[in-house]
């Protein structure tokens, strides 16, 4: 029994001596009250659940909000004590748990507001004279929370200095008349972090923010800014700040996800610590890789997220933290705060110190704080916004002063409203811990960033400062080590840097997310900054990926290449034979042979044979608009000679074999003996639709720009192909009228077929004319004069080898066949016999 009765007395002990009276440093009696807001504690029911108007529940305990209370009440006492700022005054406080919540929020701020020495609020018209329970407010630290309460302290123009709210919104002066914060918005560090990206030439990234006032803004900030930096958010994405939300897990599991298609390894994380903390939980359980997170100063220390385990698994993180000195002292202040808080006597005092503020309608405040060791504080105790709290309480203190007139030693204590104070508060300079302070025109101070890293040394996240940011970047990359394998920093781009004829165009829905696209052959760009490729002007061209235009080189049948001299050979065969054949002829005009094939008409047909020839020089060289327009002229006249003296000497055989016996008429006299009759009225037809193509519609010299990719094609452009056709379609007829009458007729077989050589003949014209119009509309156009010259000089071979070689063999080589039996005019003696009958 006596066992038992020790072992209670000691367990009794035990538990004595591990319990505190910390909710009773809360509140302090003084000559002027100071209200403060801060997050003890965390709402553990979901506003969603509550029915009535009653208390919300707030169990958690936050430590960081707790040290942040003690850093208040530790600046109030070390203001106390000073003999020069605010001497023979008392200042005294009356701290509340806001719970992270606006609604909770609003209970003490109400509370704030009530008539001094009362619970109620008076209704007046002016408040001018109205003297509330506090003469300004310090917090609370969230954006979302000052949002609100700032409103309320606005219209009764009470000072209101927040440790933490970063929000834009709060720049408006309009809107919240009364606001203060002893820290940068959040555009500075914004500012820091699109500089940082930039740096590091990170521009395809993630951007995830909480669910609240923070959050949004902060999301829209960032994403404004990172366009104007060509930085591609290529996710955004809310995650609950409520972490009691039913549906946190899926939507984290949804954002991870959406994460992961993105390919980004770089992720800015804007949020409180705790929907941190949820993410990064969820982010170890299904196993997202590691990635490098960019964190702002409202989690990047927060030990709700550092004692997290298995951090060092979703790689490197990078934060920004408000500049702050060390508020020196308050460690030690509060490891004694927590010891004298184990005694009765001390506890008692406090209590009793507690209730002269007056009896509190809201209950006590963090009853949790009771129970906490103060080992579980002392990760937090060196947080950097306790300097920002001690900042706030020193930037009334400062405001009181210079209300109160106090000088040598001494202050006029007076009663003093709240607008009094705020209007010392809007121009006040003031220093503490051998820091100079001032409000900007926004009311915040800023003393720019330091940027740090996290590093783990056995097992456990130490902070190491890599840099800072006052307006610019200054960072040390060697201190920074990656979660890489080479510990280099990772990329994670988007819109790669462009070459010289490269444009940018847009990828998917990001307006700052490019492809580099090739400028095509003809375009170009110049500046890697455009977004369209420029049409080279018709005189010049490009190539694929240019960045300038060229001048186009000159394309048409040059004299020298391959093709021109193959085409020159075949003209000089055609003409040295041609000329070989007239020079035979002539010196054997009088023999029976040449006398078959023509006398003197085929001596003309010879010439315009060689003119023809010498003529097809004209599709070679530089097309000139003379040669345009003579060139086909030249063929179609020349060759008109050649058939239409073949014609003359088609119809003597046709009228001789097949209108022998016909009685004599004008038509024969005219065929025997008048040929050359026909040959100048074939001669003055052609020559009238010659006269009128070249002067009607002629062909032109035209340069073709659109054919050839990096040249310009000078060619003779056909005005009229109905004339074209016109003028060489007359000659086939001519052709063909000779072909018709010759090609059944029937020699004897012991003389030479003078009829079957025009046959042959018109053949060979025909195949060059099959030839010619199949292949020049195939042809590439750059090609089309060879073909014409081609054409041409096939004609004239044919011409040669079918009606006049055969002919040079016997002169030459068969000159025992070139006599009248063999050659005899059949024509003359059958004729001759008739006009005797007659």
């Amino acid at each position: 029994m006596a066992a038992f009765l020790v072992l209670g007395i000691g367990l009794g002990w035990t538990l004595a001596q591990e319990e505190h009276c910390i909710s009773s440093q809360f509140k302090k009696p003084g000559d002027y009250l100071l209200g403060g807001l801060f997050p003890l504690r965390v709402l553990t029911t979901s506003a969603m659940d509550r029915t009535l108007p009653d208390v919300y529940t707030c169990e958690r305990l936050y430590t960081t909000g707790l040290v942040w209370a003690l850093g208040m009440k530790f600046a109030v006492e070390e203001i106390n004590n000073s003999t020069t700022l605010l001497p023979g005054i008392k200042l005294g406080y009356n701290i509340y748990d806001d719970c992270m919540e606006p609604i909770v929020a609003l209970q003490p701020s109400l509370l704030f507001l009530t008539e001094s020495g009362s619970n109620s609020v008076g209704v007046l018209c002016n408040y001018t004279d109205y003297q509330p329970r506090v003469l300004a407010v310090i917090g609370p630290h969230s954006s979302e929370l000052c949002t609100v309460t700032a409103k309320l302290f606005g219209f009764f123009l009470i000072p209101q200095v927040s440790y933490g709210a970063t929000t834009e919104k709060l720049n408006s002066e309009e809107m919240y008349p009364s606001f203060f914060r002893t820290v940068p918005s959040d555009k500075i560090q914004l500012d820091a972090m699109v500089e940082l990206l930039t740096s590091f030439k990170w521009n395809w990234i993630a951007v995830i923010g909480s669910d609240n006032e923070y959050g949004r803004e902060g999301l829209s900030l960032l994403s404004s800014m990172a366009v104007s930096k060509s930085i591609c958010v290529a996710y955004e994405g809310l995650i609950p700040a409520d972490v009691s939300s039913h549906d946190l897990e899926a939507t984290l599991a949804s954002t991870i996800e959406s994460i992961n298609k993105t390919n980004v390894n770089v992720i800015v994380l804007f949020s409180n610590d705790r929907p941190v903390r949820a993410l990064f939980k969820e982010c170890l359980r299904l196993g997202l890789g590691k990635k490098v997170w960019l964190a702002t100063e409202a989690w990047v220390m927060s030990d709700v997220v550092t004692s997290l385990s298995r951090l060092d698994s979703i790689g490197t993180v990078i934060g920004f933290i408000i500049k702050a000195g060390n508020v020196s002292s308050f460690h030690e202040y509060a490891v004694r705060l927590f010891e004298l808080s184990q005694q009765r006597s001390f506890c008692e005092a406090s209590r009793k110190e507690a209730n002269e503020v007056g009896s509190d309608v809201l209950g006590p405040q963090c009853p949790q704080c009771d129970q906490i060791p103060l080992e579980n504080i002392r990760g937090v105790l060196e947080h950097r916004q306790t300097f920002a709290v001690y900042t706030a309480v020193y930037s009334v203190a400062h405001a009181l002063h210079n209300v109160l007139g106090c000088e040598s030693g001494r202050c006029n204590k007076s009663s003093v409203k709240p607008w009094q104070l705020l209007e010392e508060m809007k121009t006040l300079h003031f220093s503490t811990k051998n820091q100079s302070f001032q409000f900007d025109r926004y009311r915040s101070i800023n003393k720019g960033y330091e940027v740090i890293g996290w590093s783990w040394q056995d097992g456990q996240i130490k902070y190491t400062t890599l840099g800072e940011f006052n307006g610019k970047l200054r960072i040390n990359e060697s201190r920074l080590l990656f979660h890489t394998k080479n510990q280099k920093k990772p990329t994670s781009e988007c819109l790669t840097t462009c070459q010289p004829g490269q444009i940018r165009r847009m990828k998917g829905f990001h307006l700052c997310c490019y492809d580099c696209i090739d400028c095509a052959v003809g375009t170009f760009c110049s500046s890697t900054e455009d977004s369209a490729c420029t049409p080279c002007p018709e005189h010049q061209w490009s190539p694929k990926r240019s960045k300038r235009c060229y001048d186009r080189s000159e394309k048409y049948l040059f004299w020298l290449e391959p093709l021109s001299l193959i085409l020159l050979g075949l003209l000089l065969l055609a003409l040295a034979l041609t000329c070989l054949v007239g020079m035979l002829f002539l010196k054997n005009l009088h023999t029976p042979v040449v006398q078959a094939a023509g006398g003197a008409m085929s001596l003309v047909a010879l010439f315009s044979l060689a003119i023809m020839c010498v003529s097809t020089s004209l599709h070679i060289g530089k097309p000139r608009p003379t040669g345009c327009k003579l060139s086909q002229p030249f063929f179609a006249l020349c060759l008109n000679v050649c058939f239409s003296t073949t014609l003359a000497k088609a119809f003597q055989i046709v009228l001789v074999h097949d209108f022998a016996n016909s009685r004599r008429t004008f038509l024969h006299t005219l065929i025997q003996k008048q040929p050359w009759s026909i040959v100048a009225s074939c001669l003055l037809v052609e020559s009238l639709f010659c006269f009128w193509f070249v002067y009607a519609v002629p062909p032109v010299v035209v340069n073709n720009y659109t054919l050839l990719p990096t040249q310009v094609l000078i060619q003779c452009k056909m005005k009229s192909w109905p004339a074209f056709a016109l003028i060489h379609g007359y000659n086939a007829v001519l052709a063909f009228t000779s072909f018709l009458c010759t090609f059944m007729v029937q020699m004897p077989a012991k003389k030479y077929n003078v009829a079957r050589g025009i046959t042959f003949t018109m053949i060979t014209y025909f195949v060059a004319l099959v030839f010619f119009i199949p292949s020049y509309t195939s042809v590439k156009q750059e090609y089309q004069p060879a073909v014409q010259m081609a054409s041409i000089l096939l004609c004239t071979l044919g011409l040669l080898a079918c009606l006049y070689l055969p002919k040079c063999y016997i002169i030459w080589f068969k000159p025992d066949r070139n006599t009248t039996d063999y050659f005899q005019d059949y024509t003359r003696e059958r004729l001759e016999e008739k006009d005797c009958q007659d």
